[in-house]
This record gives C-alpha cells, sequence and structure tokens, in this order.
C-alpha cells in the first residue's frame, strides 16, 4: 500500500529524529569504551561496576529507539513496495527530495564515520581486556603451579635459565 507523500515526509522526519538519536548513542557507547578501558588500567573496580550498570541501563532505554527505527523502517519500506530487508538509507535516498536527500545522506555518512570509530575502539578494548586476562593467568599459573618445575626464566643479562626447584612464593613461615 502507498502512502501519501506527506505522510512519507513525516516518516522520513521521524527516523530522523531517530538517526540522531542513534548518532548519540554511538558517541555515548565511545567515551563508555574510552572510560571502561581507563578505568581497567586504573584497576578502578567500584568505578567499574557504577560504570557497567549505567550501561546496562542506557542498553534498556535504548530499546525503544531501536524498536521505533525498525517499525519506520517498516512502515517506509511499505510505502515504497519493498522488502524490509531492502529498505536502506541508501534506497531511501534515491526516492527524496533534494533536502531531504541531503539530511539523509548527511546522516549516513556520519553514521557510517562514528561506526568504523566504534569498530575500532571497541577491538582496542577487546584487545586490552584479552591482554589483561591472558597476563592474568600466566601470574596465576606461577603462582599456584607450585609443583611443576622446569621453567625458563632470563636474568637480567639476558641469560636463559631453567628453574627446576624453585617456586615463586617461599611457603615457609
Amino acid at each position: 500500500m502507498k502512502m501519501a507523500a506527506t505522510g512519507m515526509e513525516s516518516k522520513v522526519e521521524e527516523l530522523l529524529e531517530v538517526l540522531d538519536k542513534d548518532i548519540q548513542h554511538i558517541r555515548d557507547s565511545l567515551s563508555q569504551l574510552n572510560e571502561l578501558r581507563g578505568l581497567v588500567i586504573k584497576r578502578d573496580e567500584s568505578a567499574l561496576g557504577t560504570l557497567l550498570r549505567g550501561i546496562q541501563a542506557k542498553a534498556d532505554s535504548y530499546a525503544t529507539t531501536e524498536s521505533k527505527r525498525h517499525a519506520l523502517r517498516k512502515d517506509l519500506a511499505d510505502a515504497l513496495d519493498l522488502d524490509v530487508q531492502q529498505m536502506t538509507l541508501s534506497r531511501l535516498e534515491t526516492v527524496l527530495s533534494n533536502e531531504k536527500k541531503a539530511q539523509v545522506a548527511q546522516k549516513k555518512a556520519e553514521l557510517k564515520m562514528l561506526i568504523n570509530k566504534f569498530k575500532k575502539e571497541h577491538l582496542s578494548t577487546a584487545m586490552l581486556l584479552s591482554e589483561c586476562a591472558r597476563f592474568n593467568s600466566l601470574l596465576f599459573r606461577s603462582i599456584f603451579d607450585l609443583a611443576k618445575t622446569g621453567t625458563l626464566t632470563y636474568r637480567a643479562n639476558g641469560a636463559a635459565t631453567w628453574q627446576t626447584d624453585q617456586t615463586l612464593v617461599n611457603l615457609h613461615f
């Protein structure tokens, strides 16, 4: 079913508002990733807990924006006689007037730039957390694998030595 041009214009206006919320959400997420990395490095557990609770609360409230975007996408797809999966911002640009087309193109470009930045920041955060987990695992293995011997270590001068009977922690009291 085709919707009137004014109805489609109002749906596009609503979509632009939702895209603004999406852009702000991605910016907030970038800020949270930066803060998360800083708190992990500082080992501030209470601030990490507060940050994670805040992230969860924002994710729950953002769900309404996502559902509104999906509903608008479906309405616009119906108006253009398209399948919902075919309804993209690029496809929408092809049927809009010059003013709306420029607004949608600007939002699309901004979203694309922010998403690429988010992917990079997410990868950096994942790598930091992976290295922390690897380091903690090595540390715990060194401390708690007391019965194992034959560990290769290096002295300050670079010479390799094998520890055959020494442990990391002296258990004599």
